[in-house]
């Protein structure tokens, strides 16, 4: 159940829109469900004699009433009260109840105080109504409606619980402000997807993405297509920013502009400038990875955040939250165009998952946002080949890291947060699968192609090494990937048995969707084998179980049939 308070000036203009047609003709049978004295407020949608005009001069009756001088100019509270889809539908006496209790929990009209704010209760749909009120007390005073937004939300996980309703997550004033109902409808009109809001919100954080300083953080929005204005100081110094889309203009014919403390609480400029002290990231004129090296080298600093997120430390736990936030957003404009869309979802749900009222310990996050850097200055990556199994290994590792954002924000008591993290997870999954099929399917027929005595072998390795959890591995779908791995790090000259605990050890495995991969990705990360090998990679003849793992590096030299096949 959502609430969502406004104030404005024109008590008739809300109460036509309210007993209209509405936009898309969706009001059905507007009509009063509860009010600050039934009986004296007229209900134009059931009776036919009632007019807005009179029922405008009820609810205003006691504003006319003070000189002209001490009346409000923003004097009409507004709160839309919303169910979430999937409710039941409450009956009138049922949205009477929660009209009532929100008044009274607001400041609005507490309970027993005839002295109260004169309000009503307007319902036209089955899964929400609209609460008026007249922001001045009968007795000529103000209303002590402090933080009415925030009670208004404690009040609706009251009646959600009582009501057996879905109990949605408490907030803690870190979100991001959400478009109003006057944007949303501006971006139907002119055809856009979303709001300006949203669309300049994710432009800002992909410009801050891995940005080495302030002036290169304003190049990039110029270059994303932005209008931007920096506000400037008598003495050249940059005190704010603003901007706005190119063609968005309001009736005026003036640009549409957005600061960056109503994008969100942490793009304002201060905040901007707090993240990028926290050192020197890599040099532009360095050397450019390819997308594969950049993704590989990304992996490291992941699994750090993802230990970090497990400590006691909160600060840095928060600064490990954001740079994951910009891997995230440098991930995403990247991304190879069939994952492209999944990952976007996944960096929008993680940004709220990055915001607390925690502060960041500085240089923390210092290597996660030069990954970010790197991920960025490589460039598209393909989705096929070793960019294709590159970034797999990493979204294989962001997955663990957000569901550890989840733990972290949960032990926090940060609800809103903690779900963020876990649908990112979601969406990380869900890109994941489309990456990572085709490297997984040449190691499972590399695997299945393996000598009896060689997938004995590592069968037997993979018992001694992890005797809890062989089992289970075996049953997993990626067991002869797993197999093909080990056997190529073998031929590559480490201990298999080493590389299986050292594997098991970065990480816990238990959050994992299936084990057989988290232990593929590290093992290729941590000997730097290939993560997508070729296609039609012959297996090595089988190798006595004695050998060492140094004797091992060599690679037995094929027999000559062997060799013959292999030229063809």
């Amino acid at each position: 159940m959502v609430p969502d308070i406004s104030t404005g000036s024109r008590t008739y203009g809300l109460l036509a829109y309210l007993y209209g047609p509405g936009r898309r003709d969706e009001h059905e049978d507007p009509h009063i469900v509860a009010a600050w004295q039934p009986g004296l407020a007229p209900d134009p949608g059931r009776d036919p004699a009632a007019t807005l005009r009179e029922l405008t001069d009820r609810l205003d009756l006691p504003l006319l009433a003070l000189p002209a001088g001490r009346r409000p100019k923003r004097h009409v509270w507004h709160c839309p009260v919303r169910t979430a889809p999937g409710d039941r539908h409450l009956t009138d006496a049922e949205w009477g109840e929660v009209a009532r209790r929100i008044v009274a929990a607001t400041g609005i009209a507490p309970e027993g105080d005839d002295q109260a704010c004169r309000w009503i209760a307007v319902r036209h749909a089955d899964d929400h109504i609209h609460i008026v009120a007249t922001l001045k007390r009968q007795d000529g005073r103000s209303p002590r409606r402090h933080n009415d937004s925030a009670r208004a939300q404690a009040e609706c996980r009251k009646i959600e619980k009582e009501c057996g309703l879905q109990q949605l997550n408490p907030g803690d004033h870190t979100a991001a402000q959400r478009p109003t109902s006057a944007e949303c409808s501006k971006a139907e009109r002119t055809g856009r997807t979303e709001p300006s809001r949203e669309t300049l919100r994710e432009a800002v954080r992909q410009a801050l993405a891995g940005a080495a300083d302030e002036g290169e953080f304003f190049a990039r929005l110029t270059a994303a297509g932005l209008r931007v204005e920096q506000r400037i100081a008598p003495s050249g110094d940059t005190l704010g920013y603003k901007v706005a889309l190119p063609g968005d203009r309001n009736r005026a014919g003036e640009p549409v502009w957005f600061s960056g403390s109503k994008l969100a609480p942490d793009l304002s400029l201060p905040k901007i400038r707090q993240r990028l002290e926290t050192g020197p990231l890599d040099p532009e004129e360095g050397p450019r990875l390819r997308p594969a090296g950049a993704r590989r080298d990304a992996v490291a600093p992941a699994v750090r955040a993802a230990t970090a997120l497990d400590q006691d430390d909160d600060g840095t736990a928060v600064a490990q939250l954001v740079g994951t936030g910009e891997l995230l957003d440098a991930l995403a404009l990247t991304a190879p165009a069939a994952i492209r869309r999944e990952l976007s979802q996944a960096a929008r749900a993680f940004e709220r998952a990055t915001r607390t009222h925690e502060r960041a310990a500085r240089a923390d996050h210092r290597a996660l946002r030069s990954a970010a850097r790197g991920v960025l200055r490589a460039g598209d990556a393909l989705g096929r080949g070793e960019d294709g199994g590159t970034t797999a290994m990493v979204l294989s590792t962001l997955v663990l890291v957000t569901l550890a954002a989840a733990r972290w924000h949960s032990a926090h008591g940060h609800a809103q947060q903690a779900a963020a993290a876990r649908q990112t997870a979601q969406h990380l999954r869900a890109a994941y699968r489309t990456t990572a099929a085709p490297p997984l399917k040449a190691m499972r027929h590399h695997g299945q192609r393996l000598p009896d005595l060689v997938r004995h072998q590592h069968t037997a390795t993979v018992a001694d090494a992890l005797p809890e959890q062989a089992d289970r591995l075996r049953g997993e779908p990626g067991w002869d990937a797993l197999l093909a791995t080990l056997d190529q790090a073998q031929q590559a000259g480490h201990d298999p048995t080493a590389l299986l605990k050292t594997a098991v050890g970065q990480r816990e495995l238990d959050t994992a969707d299936n084990v057989n991969d988290v232990l593929i990705w590290r093992i290729r990360h941590t000997t730097g084998l290939p993560a997508a090998p070729k296609p039609g990679t012959r297996p090595a003849p089988a190798r006595t179980r004695a050998t060492k793992p140094a004797e091992s590096s060599a690679r037995t030299t094929p027999a000559p049939a062997e060799q013959r096949r292999a030229r063809r």
